[in-house]
């Protein structure tokens, strides 16, 4: 408590006391009355009331000069001495006031303040006594009367005068060495409580500053704690779970609930769950749960997870990059010897067919056989692309331009059907990237006509171009087709892994190879029945693209 509200405290216990005296005034006829005109008693509890309105006027004073408190305290000793003066002096019953200035000296100032006042009441009691004395032996000699027999003997008045002044100081001591240690031990308790404050607000900082999202929860396994990176990682403020259960908040499966319910002392638990965020946004979460002991012996669960969508996709990616390397050295190997006695059956063919006589039937078995070889050659020549890509020409190309013409071959080719239609979304400058020409326009129509592939019913296949916001190109192809499930995504990109008929599967992967080359990534949107949409990113050098590319939004 700071001093003005110590102050303002004993401020109103004084009033509370005068209070008190006044009402013992009027219920008890006082001993000596008319001999002043306002009787005595009450006009010192007046002015009681009048010093206490001085001393609200003054509070504010009072807290930068501490030195004024003392002084009110020794005005209230004081006081209580004309209190004792006018109630009898040595004989007055109202010498036990002195302890309450005295005690609220010592609340405030301490022992220096309560010696401080205990030394003034001394002094003021002592002079009351003599004085009372001094003026009854004084009317002894001037008016013939014996003024000492009211008042008790001198040694008996010396006796209570010395048990007064050592009960006094006696009293300011005790008081003030209780008011020290209750001091020091509410300033070791202020420093205890700072120091378990900054501990726990050290302990909080520590857990939001976790990469990791930190759970705890009851033995119910009702939420207690969310720290700032779990909120992050799903998309939940601490207010919405605090008190759910873990299993719905983090959408455990059946197995995975009963795991955690069965979990005991030391055991730990581990999951990789799919998780949905609230703006639809689909995520995998590791998760680790074991069990939690609070200090009043319950116990609980602590969970920590984090958010490997990430880390998920590029183990996919390394695998993909096996599986594709693989590939790439079975096609390097066989191409060579499969190609040259494919051609030399192909042509051989095609001269028996010139110079033979043959029936209807034969003749359309003989082009049988030429239609698929070349589809066979076909087939090769895609394994040589995709295992041996080559950057024939890297130069500076608008990549806006090839959008445009790869989009007009589109609508004027054999895959667009009467039911589909092909938009061109493009900038009206250019769209700068280094590049091989062949590769963008390779990478560009094959997956636009897989997009056209997956639309067997119709609809609009938008090819873009832009400009992101850190400089980087990015080449976006949208379908509105049947759309792709989790477990389709995850092979897309593999080599013979193709959902459509008479497919080879490379195209994809040739895509995925060139792009690989430059440096770039490609991020796949699809759900089952609403189309698809691929974006192609090219990282290029900040000079590459013109200022204000970035402005131009692609609509995925």
């Amino acid at each position: 408590m700071n001093l003005r509200a110590r102050l303002s405290t004993t401020i109103a216990m004084r009033l509370v006391a005068s209070t008190a005296l006044l009402g013992s005034a009027v219920l008890v006829e006082l001993r000596e009355t008319g001999t002043y005109p306002v009787n005595p008693y009450f006009f010192l509890i007046g002015v009681t009331y009048a010093l206490s309105l001085v001393y609200v006027a003054t509070l504010r004073f009072a807290t930068r000069q501490p030195w004024w408190a003392d002084v009110q305290f020794g005005i209230d000793a004081v006081l209580v001495t004309a209190f004792i003066a006018v109630t009898g002096g040595i004989t007055s019953y109202f010498s036990s006031l002195y302890g309450l200035p005295i005690i609220a000296a010592s609340l405030i100032r301490f022992r220096g303040g309560a010696l401080k006042v205990a030394s003034v009441a001394a002094v003021s009691y002592t002079a009351l006594v003599w004085t009372q004395y001094a003026e009854a032996s004084n009317m002894s000699a001037v008016w013939g009367r014996n003024g000492l027999e009211a008042l008790p003997a001198v040694s008996a008045a010396a006796y209570t005068l010395g048990i007064h002044v050592v009960g006094l100081f006696a009293v300011a001591w005790l008081a003030g060495s209780l008011a020290e240690g209750s001091r020091t031990a509410g300033v070791s308790l202020e420093r205890a409580s700072s120091a378990i404050a900054n501990l726990r607000e050290f302990n909080d900082h520590v857990v939001n500053s976790l990469l990791s999202g930190l759970a705890t929860a009851d033995e119910g396994g009702r939420i207690l704690t969310f720290n700032r990176a779990a909120s992050a990682i799903t998309g939940l403020g601490s207010d919405d779970v605090r008190g759910r259960l873990l299993a719905e908040v983090f959408q455990l499966q059946e197995p995975s609930r009963i795991e955690l319910e069965a979990l005991g002392h030391l055991d730990t638990m581990r999951a990789d769950i799919a998780f949905r965020r609230h703006d639809a946004d689909g995520i995998d979460i590791g998760l680790t749960a074991t069990t939690l002991a609070f200090p009043d012996g319950r116990t609980g669960y602590l969970v920590t997870f984090q958010d490997v969508t990430q880390v998920r996709r590029l183990e996919r990616e390394a695998r993909l990059q096996q599986r594709l390397a693989a590939v790439g050295e079975m096609a390097a190997g066989i191409a060579h010897e499969i190609r040259n006695p494919l051609a030399s059956m192909s042509g051989s063919v095609q001269v028996l067919r010139q110079e033979l006589s043959l029936t209807d039937e034969q003749a359309q078995l003989m082009d049988i056989v030429v239609r698929e070889s070349d589809r066979l050659n076909q087939t090769i020549r895609s394994f040589l692309t995709y295992a041996r890509p080559q950057r024939f020409a890297v130069t500076r190309l608008d990549v806006a331009a090839i959008v445009r013409d790869v989009g007009l071959l589109l609508r004027n080719g054999s895959d667009v059907g009467p039911d589909h239609s092909v938009e061109v979304r493009t900038p009206p400058y250019p769209v700068w990237c280094e590049a091989d020409d062949t590769q963008i326009r390779q990478v560009l129509w094959n997956l636009a006509t897989n997009g056209l592939r997956a639309m067997q019913a119709g609809g609009k296949l938008t090819l873009a171009a832009t400009v992101e916001a850190s400089g980087t190109v990015a080449l976006v192809v949208k379908d509105q087709g049947r759309g792709m499930s989790g477990n389709e995504i995850d092979t897309l990109f593999e080599p013979f892994s193709s959902s459509f008929e008479r497919g080879t599967g490379l195209g994809l992967a040739i895509v995925h190879r060139i792009v690989q080359d430059y440096g770039g990534s490609i991020l796949v949107g699809s759900e089952p029945g609403k189309g698809s949409v691929f974006k192609v990113l090219l990282p290029q050098p900040a000079s590459s693209s013109d200022a204000g590319a970035e402005d131009f939004e692609v609509a995925v």
